[in-house]
């Protein structure tokens, strides 16, 4: 294992930085275990990244079945790291208490082995179908390919979403596919295939025969709800389980009513500028989600008369 050396890394601050706002007591305790476990890999990866990436070549001709597990939670550099986290971060806080922490610690350890299967598949596909033997030795890093079948996990538990990409609003449903392409155009040194990936995988999950086979291989230890439509599951979250008869904390409360994309907008625009706020809050109160959010300024009278008027205009 070797220690990371170089430049400062301003993405992994960062991220610190926005983990520290959400507060490591309300991270789920697999969600803050993946964040944990990809910075230690960060800051003391086992090889260099040529000996830990995941290809057609050193997955499946050389028998390398240990990059399976190793590519996944190793990152090119602070940035990539600091925006798989941050979207690991958001997801993690909606899904791990939908699905119970060890089933859901099950679903990353699958995925992430399954999710480099259909990678070296596709790559290997595109082999023979455009006769290009240089696709085996495309070799990919990162936790990214999970994070796109996690996002297709929740938008199947949350329809009817609409996302922000790059300015567009998208339905859930179709924005997998929408930041497929665009990342792929800002970035074209991006992993498509590995992105790809992870967005079949989690098809194969809630659409395919995955989560069956899931369950008869754990031979129903784990114990998970599955409700049909997406209830209010954030309602009992971060402390409140205990109070039976205490008023629901919606999830909206949580995160501003902001989507995943302008989350990420906001936690990068308002990182970036804290030097302006000079670190302080408003009356002491922490930052949602690592989020800056003017507070109300109105007392309940002035919001009453405001809603008279708004009634009294129709």
């Amino acid at each position: 294992m070797q220690r990371r050396q170089g430049r400062v890394n301003a993405g992994l601050l960062l991220l610190l930085y926005q983990i520290s706002q959400v507060g490591l007591q309300n991270i789920p305790s697999v969600t803050l275990g993946v964040l944990a476990l990809n910075i230690f890999f960060f800051l003391n990866p086992v090889k260099p990244l040529p000996e830990v990436c995941i290809s057609v070549n050193e997955g499946f001709y050389k028998k390398n079945w240990q990059r399976l597990l190793l590519s996944p939670v190793h990152h090119a550099d602070d940035w990539h790291l600091y925006y798989n986290m941050i979207s690991m971060l958001w997801k993690g806080v909606m899904l791990e208490k939908k699905l119970k922490s060890t089933w859901f610690a099950y679903i990353i350890v699958v995925f992430s082995v399954l999710i480099g299967v259909v990678y070296m598949a596709l790559e290997f596909m595109l082999v023979k179908i455009l006769d290009d033997p240089s696709y085996e030795m495309n070799c990919a890093v990162g936790f990214s390919g999970v994070l796109f079948a996690l996002k297709v996990l929740n938008n199947h538990y949350n329809p009817g979403r609409v996302s922000s990409v790059l300015g567009l609003q998208i339905s859930s449903k179709y924005a997998c596919w929408v930041e497929l392409v665009a990342i792929h155009l800002i970035s074209p040194g991006a992993s498509f295939a590995g992105h790809l990936a992870g967005i079949l995988v989690g098809l194969l999950y809630t659409r395919g025969p995955l989560k069956k086979i899931m369950e008869a291989c754990a031979g129903g230890i784990f114990s998970m709800s599955d409700p049909a439509r997406p209830r209010d599951y954030y309602s009992d979250y971060y402390g409140y389980s205990s109070y039976q008869y205490g008023p629901p904390r919606n999830y909206y409360d949580y995160t501003g009513g902001l989507t995943e994309e302008e989350q990420l907008e906001r936690a990068v625009l308002n990182s970036l500028t804290e030097r302006d706020f000079g670190g302080a809050t408003h009356n002491n109160e922490q930052r949602p989600y690592g989020f800056w959010f003017p507070p109300n300024q109105h007392s309940e009278e002035e919001v009453r008369r405001q809603r008279l008027r708004r009634f009294e205009r129709r």
